[in-house]
């Protein structure tokens, strides 16, 4: 068993807010891949950027999210109760600023198919993942969604991935490393 420190006078100090422009700030120092998380029907498509995303479990296959809790996809994800996670290659740069405002471009504006389960996907991504919705937490500012995975499938293209680093998109090269 490892023993627990008490907490010195000092530690009990309340210490100030952390800035929320200086945090990220730092947390942009943190390389991420780009997504865009599409859901809904026919009618109702749409879509967001997310560069929020990570892989939580093999079994059950869970990934999750982030999204602002005033974000206009929230409440037809919520109708839906599904997402597809499509993430995007160097060519889709345009793509991600697309979707990444406030007033971004309807999904009946961009290249996109339905999968099996009825979600949209978007026709050029270099990989998805088909989610239905599993949970959802509060995050603050943002809701964290968990979804478990239903069906994936991966470009037959070779290509670069989009990575978003300092608040600016990226390349990270991986076909001329592996051809070097």
């Amino acid at each position: 068993m490892i023993p627990v420190q008490s907490l010195s006078p000092h530690d009990r100090q309340p210490r100030p807010p952390v800035d929320g422009r200086a945090l990220r700030s730092v947390c942009g120092s943190f390389a991420t891949g780009v997504t865009v998380i599409t859901t809904g029907g026919p009618e109702d498509g749409a879509a967001t950027t997310v560069n929020s995303f990570t892989s939580v479990s093999l079994e059950p296959p869970l990934v999750l999210f982030c999204l602002h809790r005033q974000s206009r996809l929230r409440p037809v994800l919520q109708r839906s109760r599904g997402f597809v996670v499509n993430f995007l290659t160097r060519s889709q740069e345009g793509l991600a600023w697309k979707f990444a405002g406030r007033e971004s471009a309807r999904l009946a504006e961009v290249p996109h198919h339905r999968s099996a389960g009825g979600l949209p996907v978007l026709t050029e991504a270099l990989a998805f993942l088909e989610c239905r919705l599993a949970e959802e937490y509060d995050g603050g500012d943002h809701a964290i969604l968990v979804g478990e995975v239903t069906a994936l499938g991966t470009s037959e293209e070779e290509a670069d991935p989009l990575v978003f680093y300092k608040g600016a998109m990226r390349v990270l090269n991986t076909t001329a490393q592996a051809r070097g």
